[in-house]
């Protein structure tokens, strides 16, 4: 008899501030479908720094008239590297061979360069592709090296910029996210107030708080939960409408979002729009009750 009391009340309550209801759904779908998308961003970044930096390369430039005991001596040290994976030489006629591939859409560009004219170089895999640094300081001043160049410092403007894109969003879920606690603290107290003679009588009668609480919370855990519904929905509009449609030219830069993921973050929004608005509620009806 209990539980049908308290859901027709919930079911009575969310008609009676049916506009107030909607904004805080409405408001509560926003701030959970930018809490879903900053949460994507981060995997998604992650992800792409793992697969960057695991075909990062570092490349040893050397001198034009480099001797073949400074290239020796530089070939030994860099195998004897802790730091370093991989060694590959690339002497001038692979060099070349690799220049045409790279400007293969450029044959005046390749007709004008003879082999000769490239350098020889070492291309590094790092154990640690994030220790470039170190590898620069290290063989920087090194007899037969004209100069290295990393990969990793491309990249890293890259993730600054991909790091600045997280920021933002987690920013905006964040900003949204008070919105939606201020919009659900209201309307509990707006609910609460035009009950207050309701609350009064049960008080009197000796009903609990949780009793008295539990249908104004369940509103509040019903809205967050058809909010995170409706995020749900923004997503996968999200993955068909950008992912899938607008990006898809860009799928081999940026790790594709898969349904798994859509769905896996389900469970998270739902969770967090449920709790929120639960523990808001409580704490609203806990100084309210108080009065």
């Amino acid at each position: 008899m209990r539980v049908k009391y308290v859901l027709s009340e919930v079911l009575v309550g969310l008609w009676r501030n049916v506009t107030m209801t909607i904004a805080m759904i409405i408001t509560m779908a926003v701030s959970l479908t930018m809490l879903g998308v900053s949460g994507l961003v981060y995997n998604k970044v992650a992800d792409m720094k793992n697969l960057y930096f695991e075909n990062v390369e570092v490349s040893i430039f050397l001198e034009p008239e480099v001797a073949e005991e400074q290239r020796t001596a530089l070939d030994g040290q860099l195998r004897s590297d802790p730091l370093i994976r991989e060694v590959i030489y690339v002497d001038k006629t692979e060099a070349y061979e690799r220049f045409k591939d790279m400007y293969q859409d450029a044959p005046d560009l390749v007709s004008a360069v003879k082999p000769e004219q490239l350098p020889e170089s070492f291309r590094l895999r790092l154990v640690d592709p994030e220790q470039y640094r170190q590898i620069n300081e290290q063989y920087q001043s090194v007899e037969g090296v004209d100069q290295i160049v990393d990969q990793s410092r491309v990249l890293d403007k890259i993730f600054n910029l991909f790091t600045a894109g997280q920021n933002v969003a987690l920013v905006a879920a964040i900003a949204m996210a008070i919105a939606a606690l201020l919009l659900v603290a209201n309307t509990i107290q707006v609910a609460a107030y035009s009950k207050r003679r309701e609350v009064a009588v049960m008080k009197l009668v000796g009903a609990s708080n949780w009793f008295i609480q539990a249908p104004f919370v369940l509103e509040a855990v019903v809205a967050g939960l058809v909010g995170s519904i409706l995020g749900l929905g923004a997503l996968v509009g999200l993955k068909v409408f950008l992912f899938d449609g607008a990006l898809s030219t860009l799928q081999g830069l940026f790790s594709p979002v898969s349904w798994g993921e859509i769905f896996l973050t389900f469970p998270i929004m739902a969770g967090v729009g449920a709790l929120v608005s639960a523990v808001t509620a409580w704490v609203t009806l806990r100084f309210y009750l108080r009065v």
